[in-house]
């Protein structure tokens, strides 16, 4: 097979790992519909939010007798449910979610009303929200490249290890490097911008995204050690492969960083007036 069927083969891999892990993941909004009398309702709900900034909640709703409220408290904590009306406007309802500090998560239900009987959009089960600090596009953007070019890299690599009379070392090389600019040293950055510290995974913390990195780059590691003085090493690089696509197939940012409230004394911000 041409060495360019090969690329495109990694890259159709890489590709379906990213539509995947982007569907997948804990910031996906939750979207859905819902019927209420006679009223065809779709939602979207956001999962992640900049900090400082109140999140909005808009639902459109063109039943002007369909009124709403927004539930919310802070994650894991014993706080009562804090209600919140929401205002009409034309045709949509709108109300805001208090910002919260970087790792900061709420949890929150949009319930709306029709001549007394509620309806919970998303049922008993609450949707999560985290907060962010801003990230500069001059960093995201990098890592979120580099770290799609090792995924890139360790396909195509784990394809070559199938090829006989191939050595997929050169490509092993590569892939080792891009994966620790892109998770070692512009992750720790995003991280930094995000939730005010550079790396939250072993042996500091339970960050299961620094932790993932970290698992996959000692796997690559291995891999570069199997391979010395020139060797193939296609087992070892296979298994490096298919160890970085197992990580990517892992929802980002799931058991991320995440504010203890027992532990801090800010309290929870007020309501700050919409940007719209």
């Amino acid at each position: 097979m041409k060495k360019a069927a090969l690329w495109i083969l990694a890259f159709l891999i890489t590709l379906s790992t990213a539509v995947y892990q982007r569907r997948t993941g804990p910031t996906y909004p939750i979207n859905g519909k819902t019927t209420i009398a006679n009223t065809l309702i779709r939602y979207e709900l956001l999962t992640t939010h900049e900090t400082g900034i109140d999140c909005p909640v808009q639902i459109e709703v063109q039943n002007p007798e369909i009124s709403g409220v927004v539930l919310y408290k802070r994650h894991k904590t014993s706080d009562l449910w804090t209600s919140i009306p929401m205002e009409r406007q034309e045709n949509t309802l709108v109300g805001a979610l208090p910002s919260q500090p970087p790792a900061g998560k709420l949890q929150y239900k949009v319930v709306l009303s029709h001549q007394g009987e509620d309806t919970s959009l998303t049922g008993e089960k609450p949707v999560i929200i985290r907060f962010k600090g801003a990230v500069p596009l001059w960093a995201l953007i990098p890592h979120v490249i580099i770290m799609f070019l090792a995924m890139l890299f360790s396909a195509r690599a784990g394809i070559e290890a199938f090829r006989p009379k191939s050595n997929p070392r050169t490509l092993a090389l590569w892939t080792t490097g891009i994966l620790f600019v892109g998770g070692f040293i512009l992750g720790p950055l995003v991280q930094k911008f995000a939730f005010g510290a550079l790396w939250t995974g072993f042996p500091f913390g339970f960050d299961l995204t620094d932790n993932k990195t970290l698992i996959a780059f000692i796997g690559w590691v291995i891999a570069l050690i199997a391979g010395r003085k020139g060797k193939p090493a296609r087992g070892w690089v296979l298994a490096a492969a298919i160890l970085l696509l197992i990580i990517f197939l892992i929802p980002h940012s799931l058991l991320g960083s995440e504010l203890d409230y027992t532990d801090t004394t800010t309290p929870q911000s007020i309501l700050l007036p919409m940007k719209r």
